[in-house]
């Protein structure tokens, strides 16, 4: 039977730990012996705690989880496997430049973080077995393929939390997603929730550029799901969506020209 893995979750935000333990204790075969909410009280808890594996977030205040990494690298003590969590795909080169295990993508899906935990097994036993070698280059750089490749299937379903349970829905079938009272709120034809991103611009890296417009710093909207477009003072306009409600969306200024370049207003 493998040896529990000793494991230390590292994000900003508490709901984020919440959930990634709670998957990581659905999966079984680990004990997560720290927290930590900062790369400063990373560094501190992986001292005290000596843990297996970390999992890290890399958008953090203060050090971020590529900083924390290298810190981790060039303490004398042997660095714990990592294995960094974030909703940007464009940091996973960096996060195998500093020896990372793996790079799972927010929201974290169950069959990945799966793959994710073996993939320390075997990185630990090859680096405490004979003569002590990590994984080869190859290796890592088939994952890095691997998780870029991916990056489009990766968008085609976004989480969207609806009570306490997080519902999948297309990407295509959003019709937007605004900023409200420091959440992100996502409409689509049948699911009305929140997002699990903290900023619209992290949502929006995960969509299809092309269909998906920051019309406003506030309002992402999809493109195909515009109902009307109603003319507003000083030639700017307000996007009545296809929901339920006919939500009204302003378009800022300079998202204008490019809305009448895009439909020859």
């Amino acid at each position: 039977m493998n040896q529990r893995l000793r494991v230390m979750v590292v994000d900003d935000e508490q709901l984020a730990r919440d959930e990634l333990c709670y998957q990581l204790d659905q999966l079984g075969g680990v004990e997560v012996v720290a927290q930590a909410g900062n790369g400063l009280e990373a560094l501190s808890a992986s001292e005290r705690h000596d843990p297996d594996l970390v999992f890290l977030d890399i958008q953090m205040p203060g050090l971020s989880g590529f900083e924390v990494a290298r810190r981790l690298l060039e303490r004398e003590d042997p660095c714990p496997a990592l294995v960094f969590v974030t909703a940007f795909d464009q940091h996973a080169i960096e996060a195998f430049e500093v020896n990372a295990v793996d790079y799972l993508l927010k929201p974290v899906d169950a069959s990945r973080l799966k793959q994710a935990l073996a993939r320390a097994r075997r990185r630990l036993d090859a680096e405490r077995g004979p003569g002590g070698t990590a994984a080869p280059l190859n290796d890592q750089l088939e994952r890095i393929v691997k998780l870029m490749s991916s990056r489009q299937i990766r968008r085609d379903q976004v989480a969207v939390r609806v009570g306490e349970r997080f519902v999948l829905v297309q990407a295509e079938d959003i019709i937007y997603a605004s900023l409200a009272d420091e959440s992100i709120n996502i409409v689509t034809g049948h699911v009305t929730g929140t997002s699990n991103y903290r900023t619209l611009d992290e949502l929006q890296a995960r969509l299809d550029p092309e269909v998906f417009w920051r019309v406003h710093r506030s309002h992402l909207v999809n493109i195909n799901k515009v109902k009307e477009i109603v003319p507003w003072f000083s030639r700017n306009y307000i996007l009545r969506m296809k929901d339920a409600k006919g939500t009204e969306i302003p378009v800022s200024r300079s998202q204008t020209k490019r809305l009448r370049e895009y439909l020859k207003l």
